[in-house]
């Protein structure tokens, strides 16, 4: 009797992950525009962004931060600088970092992770850069690879199928990181290894949903492109990695002074159909996984105050790569922001 019920138990798992497994974003997207758009006290837009046959366990896949988390001795302690200056600051209401800074290239641009839950390494190796660039005046303007990231920590996840933003940070810190641009960008000494592909509605590239996640690239300890003694010329290391302290005015300081920085939130299936406008999600809608993005600003809609996000799912998710979510802990946007100091000698 015992083995009739544990098997029953068995097939019902394999039909629900079965089942789970085919579902497709057309059979919740309708759902979720129609609710979002005819909601009169609804603070943003909702509209298509993938092709409606893309299976929702890959959208779930491209939600790359792990719920278990590291045990990490290394993460600095965020000691506040320059406390009777940064009283002196007076904070604006709207704040850009990619106009403050606009000679820095790896701040203008929108980064594609492909088909592969990477969304950690992504943005923190993008945050990075940003941040090498600003503490060196422009000096130093390129960028970091992610490939790196995900492929050589041992202990900042499972690349491709997700990882620690604030483990990644102390890998910074520890090892530093080589150059690298996008795929196919010849750009750098490790550029990223994984195809661009077409997350949305139509396009010129190959269907991102039509295969399974990437396997994670293979670590190496030497350029995949360019001269070989780069890899270690193009290094460049931190000098401190932590969390951002809780608190609007925290963050916004640390972000004015030294550059965007990570957000570690969780999504919720909605938020794969944000149009415009400041996000916050359905109180019915799922919850899906937690996602890793690159926080470069802040403002206000309609006195609504927001955060200013960059995405990694291309230019033509969202409004065109990025995203506006309320200030105040939406979906614990601000519970594990993290970032780090480059190492930038003058």
């Amino acid at each position: 009797m015992k083995s009739s019920i544990c098997l029953l138990f068995v097939v019902v798992g394999a039909i629900s992950a079965l089942s789970e497994q085919e579902n497709t974003i057309r059979e919740v997207a309708n759902k979720w525009i129609d609710t979002i758009n005819n909601d009169p006290t609804s603070t943003w837009r909702a509209g298509h962004n993938f092709h409606p046959d893309t299976p929702m366990s890959y959208l779930k896949g491209l939600l790359g931060v792990s719920d278990i988390q590291p045990n990490l001795a290394d993460l600095d302690q965020y000691v506040e600088e320059d406390s009777e200056e940064n009283k002196k600051i007076k904070l604006p209401k709207y704040f850009d970092s990619r106009k403050k800074w606009k000679n820095c290239k790896s701040l203008r641009e929108i980064r594609d992770q492909g088909n592969c839950g990477s969304c950690w390494a992504v943005a923190v190796a993008a945050a990075f850069a940003d941040r090498l660039c600003i503490a060196s005046k422009g000096k130093w303007n390129k960028h970091i690879s992610s490939r790196e990231l995900m492929s050589c920590c041992s202990y900042c996840g499972f690349g491709c199928q997700g990882g620690f933003p604030d483990a990644a940070w102390v890998y910074i810190k520890r090892h530093g990181l080589v150059t690298g641009g996008d795929y196919d960008s010849h750009d750098g000494c490790q550029p990223y290894p994984i195809a661009p592909c077409e997350h949305h509605i139509e396009g010129p590239k190959p269907n991102c949903s039509a295969s399974d996640t990437e396997p994670t690239p293979v670590c190496e300890t030497k350029c995949t492109h360019g001269p070989s003694h780069s890899y270690v010329q193009d290094r460049q290391k931190g000098k401190t990695a932590y969390m951002v302290p809780l608190g609007e005015k925290a963050t916004q300081l640390e972000i004015f002074k030294n550059g965007p920085v990570v957000a570690a939130f969780k999504v919720y299936e909605d938020f794969f159909m944000y149009k415009s406008g400041v996000y916050k999600h359905h109180p019915e809608s799922p919850f899906r996984g937690r996602h890793a993005v690159k926080v470069i600003g802040w403002g206000e809609q309609n006195g609504l105050p927001y955060w200013l996000v960059q995405n990694s799912w291309d230019y033509d998710w969202g409004d065109k790569g990025l995203f506006k979510i309320a200030r105040g802990n939406e979906c614990d946007f601000e519970k594990a922001m993290t970032a780090g100091k480059p190492n930038w000698k003058k």
